[in-house]
């Protein structure tokens, strides 16, 4: 299903997307060395339902998990990539972390996901390869907006991966959203300009360049959720829920600072 969404629901998916990015930089500030995966996914259940907000995750059973996701935020720490399922983990200097978190509020959701280093160790190609998937983000969201088609945002985010030398795996990308999480279209990280569906104003997209720091191939973790990288790499995701509108695209999940 492709949904689009009239003002006054767009309007409710920047209340919710403000609160995404808002809970996503209090965890950060949170993540320091030593900090339990489940520590975080307990404070960020605290956030949501302290914002009369509700979970996408918590009983979500989508056919490429296992069962329930059973938590509040994906954690994934170094090799693994998307669906981090919250362990008893303790991070540790240099990890390289991804939070993702989606919410609904107000009949409307919003999805976001940053990478960052935790501690004082700055690993240069940990550093370069969360530098690519923002660059490719941005490259993506500046390829939106009216008149383009899904296949313009792919090419974008794609040529700024390739130029980086990393490898694209087109099994997971960005998708659609807006009364649910997950919808259509699907917004590979790499593919043809001019091709795919029309944008139009009120169109929610979730847009998620992730790559692997040398192979394109995943691999299930023992919990069902978590998917690494085949070779054990490093990876990196960020994450932005946009609307499309007259005038090109919003970002709807901005931190406050960049918000201000």
């Amino acid at each position: 299903m492709i949904e689009i969404l009239n003002p006054t629901l767009v309007a409710r998916a920047r209340d919710t997307g403000a609160l995404v990015a808002d809970i996503l930089q209090t965890l950060k500030g949170r993540s320091t060395v030593g900090t339990n995966l489940l520590d975080i996914d307990r404070w960020a259940k605290a956030m949501i339902i302290e914002a009369g907000a509700q979970s996408c995750y918590v009983d979500y059973e989508p056919s490429f998990g296992r069962g329930p996701f059973a938590h509040y935020i994906c954690t994934a720490v170094n090799d693994a990539v998307l669906h981090g399922r919250p362990h008893d983990y303790a991070l540790a200097d240099g990890d390289l972390l991804t939070l993702d978190l989606a919410v609904s509020k107000g009949g409307v959701a919003a999805d976001a996901a940053i990478s960052f280093l935790v501690g004082e160790a700055r690993p240069p190609a940990s550093v370069a390869m969360i530098g690519a998937t923002e660059r490719a983000l941005a490259a993506g969201i500046a390829a939106a907006g009216p008149g383009a088609r899904i296949g313009d945002i792919s090419h974008a985010i794609g040529t700024v991966l390739g130029e980086a030398g990393y490898p694209v795996n087109t099994e997971f990308g960005g998708h659609g959203i807006g009364s649910t999480m997950h919808q259509d279209p699907h917004v590979s990280n790499t593919g043809r300009p001019g091709r795919g569906y029309k944008l139009r104003p009120g169109l929610l997209l979730a847009l998620e360049p992730w790559v692997m720091e040398d192979t394109a191939r995943l691999v299930t973790d023992a919990d069902g959720w978590t998917l690494r990288s085949a070779t054990g790499c490093r990876t990196a995701h960020t994450e932005h829920t946009i609307a499309i509108t007259e005038d090109g695209a919003d970002i709807l999940t901005l931190p406050k600072q960049a918000r201000q």
